[in-house]
């Protein structure tokens, strides 16, 4: 760690020390969420997407302004397909990406609406599952075979049809032996082995916002290395925004860390657009709006938020 970011740090954690928590509500005026809006809020989010939990932490960590129970919230083994490079180099030039809380120095947050450029071939072979319908059997057979070319065997035409076996009485002849269709192993190629991640948020009492951590795992349930992490961050974000710090409620290992420096400039924008939509932006779906706006940062990350969600009931 360097030294510059050790000595805001310690800055950081004497304030923090010294001074008590927001327990008055700043949602709308300032993209802020005091201690009792961010449990009501994690409340929410755990309700609605199942996925996410509450967790206690370790005791020696245990922020007193928070519920012993609720110290923070975690989803785990979220998928990580694909690295955040090749997602970034798919997206439209024009229009396909939106600049928030842009500054003098260019380091605003980038926010990633456009569509996505067409899939890969090797995404294409892919079945999705929603397409299958377990109950029919019809749509299981009409799936390409990965155990082979596909194709019906020529010796399953030699099966006899059981509706039309006649019994002659005649069991001296000897029993044919029958045909086998025999599976083949899949190509190590044809198995998807991917990245995942445990992902928490925690309460930032200094920012008084939401903040991100994310503890990675190879493909063989490795924890990741911090380089390797930065591979799943857009790279506008990459070593910018984005850290490696240990966790304010665990031990062990470092994770990577979403900066919570400009979270509520940013989420207050997003309020604001709502807001002129005609929307009422309410506090307890304020983790629905926080996720959406990190998946800017994490694209590749598919953690639960809820895409379909109202963020914000219509004034009338």
């Amino acid at each position: 760690m360097q030294v510059k970011q050790k000595v805001y740090e310690l800055y950081k954690g004497t304030v923090e020390r010294v001074t008590g928590p927001r327990t008055v509500s700043a949602f709308l005026e300032k993209g802020v969420l005091s201690v009792p809006e961010f449990i009501l809020a994690g409340g929410n989010l755990v309700s609605k997407c199942p996925t996410w939990s509450w967790e206690a932490g370790d005791p020696s960590k245990r922020k007193p302004y928070l519920p012993s129970d609720k110290q923070f919230l975690v989803t785990r083994n979220v998928p990580c397909l694909r690295r955040a490079v090749a997602v970034e180099e798919e997206y439209d030039a024009a229009g396909a990406e939106v600049v928030l809380d842009d500054d003098e120095d260019g380091e605003g947050w980038l926010a990633i609406h456009g569509l996505q450029a067409s899939e890969s071939k090797e995404e294409e072979d892919i079945p999705s599952m929603d397409t299958l319908d377990i109950g029919k059997v019809e749509e299981i057979k009409s799936i390409p075979s990965y155990f082979g070319a596909g194709e019906k065997p020529d010796d399953e035409e030699d099966i006899p049809d059981m509706d039309t076996y006649e019994d002659t009485g005649d069991h001296s002849t000897a029993t044919p032996q029958p045909s086998y269709f025999v599976a083949e192993e899949p190509d190590d190629d044809n198995i998807l082995l991917t990245r995942t991640y445990d992902v928490s948020i925690t309460y930032d009492k200094y920012y008084q916002t939401p903040r991100v951590w994310l503890t990675g795992y190879d493909e063989a349930r490795m924890p990741l290395k911090p380089e390797l992490v930065f591979q799943d961050i857009s790279q506008d974000h990459a070593h910018k925004t984005v850290t490696i710090e240990d966790h304010p409620h665990l031990l062990v290992g470092q994770h990577a860390s979403v900066h919570p420096c400009k979270h509520a400039a940013v989420m207050k924008k997003i309020i604001d657009v709502i807001v002129s939509q005609g929307g009422a932006p309410e506090v307890d779906k304020y983790l629905f709006i926080f996720l959406k706006f990190m998946a800017s940062v994490i694209p590749t990350i598919e953690y639960d938020y809820t895409m379909d969600f109202d963020l914000g009931s219509t004034s009338t």
